[in-house]
């Protein structure tokens, strides 16, 4: 099977997870990841990102479905699969009295065919702290090196849970560019993240979750482009909403007002600013504050999910949903 005329390492088919109590943390999902291709899981906390992750990583069998990622069940194939993928979790334990070179060596003593702890540290900027005790490490430090140890196999597929978290602004960018080098040299990323830019700027392709189901899918600009876009603007002194041209003409699909300033949505960007523009210039007029923007990842986000809530509240009226779900939920330590 192939997605985007690449052959495909990740395939996940109809994939559920319920834990103890009956809590359903994934509701059949199906999707599919290409060789060399970065594709983000997007989702609120409890939308079933980790409890996929931990899946596709072989931590624990399914409860339904079909997960193959390099043509092997990566749970009751474990040893065909783990020496060619890479993990970077959430979060990593370290022996803390530990250097962060004797860290790499060590974990490089269980890695088939690892990379010098030189080169690992190298790629990850950690060069210069190789000396330095683990305990003695930032909390950004620390995850730069849950990536240097990710790396170390030179894997085929690299499993990112949240890479960045606790990274600054420079760190943030470093690791983007690593990953995107370690991409073009045909490695097939799996990123989850709660920062959409990352997201938006790396990812080719991308699910959003909600409440264990894929809410939305497809590349960021097909998601982006399901919302609407926004034109904002103050109006010239004298002039009022209503001097406009009917804004259904414009392609309007919803406006608002504050004050002075127009806030107009609309599907079509192009076809609405150019009538704009054009009544402004035959008006002799400037339009202040002059603001046109697609859509953000960060508003498609919203928006969709607010959209399956309101599913999912619809549904549960309907009586559709059961009861097991609700009181699961409000299990403490139900892991998703």
């Amino acid at each position: 099977m192939k997605t985007n005329g690449h052959e495909d390492v990740i395939e996940v088919t109809d994939l559920r997870r319920v834990y103890g109590g009956g809590f359903e943390a994934v509701r059949g999902i199906t999707f599919s990841v290409g060789r060399g291709e970065l594709f983000a899981l997007l989702g609120t906390n409890g939308a079933g990102k980790t409890s996929t992750v931990e899946l596709l990583e072989g931590l624990a069998p399914p409860s339904a479905g079909r997960v193959r990622v390099l043509g092997h069940d990566p749970y009751e194939e474990r040893p065909a699969v783990r020496p060619r993928i890479g993990v970077m979790l959430q979060e990593g334990g370290f022996p803390s009295e530990l250097t962060v070179a004797e860290t790499v060596r060590m974990w490089a003593g269980c890695t088939s065919g690892a990379r010098s702890t030189e080169e690992a540290l190298e790629m990850v900027g950690l060069a210069r702290r190789a000396g330095v005790r683990v305990k003695q490490l930032s909390g950004g430090e620390k995850r730069r090196l849950d990536l240097a140890l990710a790396l170390l196999g030179r894997p085929e597929v690299l499993f990112l849970d949240e890479p960045t978290t606790g990274l600054d602004a420079e760190g943030r960018r470093a690791t983007w560019e690593l990953v995107r080098e370690l991409r073009d040299g045909g490695t097939t990323v799996l990123l989850t993240t709660h920062y959409l830019e990352e997201a938006e700027g790396l990812a080719e392709r991308l699910a959003i979750l909600h409440e264990g189901r894929i809410a939305a899918t497809g590349t960021p600009a097909e998601v982006t482009a399901s919302q609407p876009s926004r034109i904002a603007f103050d109006l010239p002194d004298g002039y009022f909403l209503g001097d406009l041209p009917p804004l259904a003409e414009l392609g309007v699909t919803d406006h608002e007002t504050a004050g002075r300033t127009v806030r107009l949505r609309t599907n079509e960007l192009q076809r609405t600013a150019t009538r704009l523009l054009l009544w402004a210039e035959r008006a002799r007029v400037e339009l202040g504050g002059l603001d046109i923007r697609s859509a953000s990842l960060e508003e498609a986000f919203l928006q969709i999910a607010r959209e399956a809530s309101g599913r999912s509240d619809a549904s549960e009226s309907a009586g559709s949903a059961g009861t097991v779900e609700t009181t699961a939920r409000t299990r403490k330590g139900a892991a998703v």
